[in-house]
């Protein structure tokens, strides 16, 4: 098979051996593998993926159709459509994928928007509903919202009827978050909106400490992204006085079961939402496999508005 492989902080389309299943994972035919932040902290050798995935192969979501199973697997059969989440190894024409970890693509779902779906929506879901626990007719920040996880937690948070501000630099993207239901506004601006029951930081430490101080009384904080940087002071009382929360996690690292968790409550409870049309993949770009350079400079320009998705065929979208 071929694979995306970084060589030297480059992405390049490599050959790389067939995977084999064990008996709990079955084998994809990707379709549509979506980028993530981690992938580009990944090939700049930032963030090395758990013991036993490659380090040279990035990828944490994909779409396809089941062409293996294991001996243990009864949930799925060759020929079913699926999206999964990946610790690494998702950008390839196969992928081996742990049978808890994938959920059958919705009906009206298209391969390149299930691509970017797992990742982006399990990081989502998990941090608004299982470490913010968030609550109907909640006011809610979330900070980096033009990103893929900002624009599925700002999609996520209006179907669980909270009031939501949308933070993001680019002004190229409000009316595109104010369509998905949110309140757009500039970083500085979208402070001074609180107060806030909870606040998605999803830039990084730096805002922390303005996030900290919008919140209401009893209000969370959940960190799940450290692009701005990893490193800042906060005033603890300011917690003290809000009785403030702070959390902060990833998916990356957490243990099978935990990882079989997150996602089949994300498809026991957002997998309806995608088949009303309430929730919806915003794909930004598609690149072909075989050119992930570019799909990446993509990425990382910035200015982008949810998904960049790499696809096993068709060209660029």
């Amino acid at each position: 098979m071929q694979a995306v492989v970084i060589e030297g902080g480059r992405l390049r389309w490599r050959e790389r051996p067939d995977p084999v299943p064990g008996p709990d994972e079955i084998v994809v035919r990707v379709a549509a593998a979506g980028l993530n932040g981690a992938d580009i902290m990944q090939a700049a050798g930032h963030y090395p993926p758990p013991p036993g995935v490659p380090a040279d192969q990035p990828g944490l979501e994909l779409a396809g159709v089941v062409e293996q199973v294991g001996g243990a697997v009864r949930s799925f059969v060759p020929g079913d459509a699926v999206m999964a989440l990946m610790a690494g190894a998702a950008q390839a024409e196969l992928a081996v994928v742990h049978a808890g970890h994938a959920l059958a693509v919705p009906q009206g779902m298209t391969m390149q928007e299930a691509g970017g779906f797992p990742e982006a929506y399990c990081t989502a879901h998990d941090a608004l509903f299982t470490q913010a626990r968030l609550g109907m007719g909640e006011r809610v920040l979330v900070t980096g919202a033009a990103g893929g996880v900002g624009t599925a937690a700002v999609q996520l948070a209006v179907a669980a009827g909270a009031s939501v501000v949308a933070s993001a630099r680019d002004e190229g993207g409000h009316a595109a978050l104010a369509a998905l239901g949110a309140e757009p506004a500039a970083p500085a601006q979208a402070l001074a909106m609180g107060p806030f029951d909870v606040v998605l930081e999803l830039v990084g430490a730096p805002g922390l400490p303005g996030a900290l101080g919008s919140l209401a009384r009893w209000g969370r904080v959940v960190l799940i992204g450290a692009s701005a940087g990893a490193r800042c002071e906060i005033d603890v009382s300011v917690m003290m006085q809000r009785r403030a929360a702070l959390r902060a996690s990833t998916l990356r690292n957490r243990t099978l079961e935990e990882k079989a968790g997150v996602v089949q409550a994300l498809g026991h409870h957002v997998l309806s939402l995608v088949s009303r049309g309430r929730v919806k993949v915003a794909v930004d770009a598609t690149y072909p496999f075989d050119e992930p350079q570019d799909a990446y400079d993509h990425f990382s320009r910035g200015g982008k508005f949810g998904k960049v998705v790499l696809v096993a065929q068709g060209g660029r979208a």
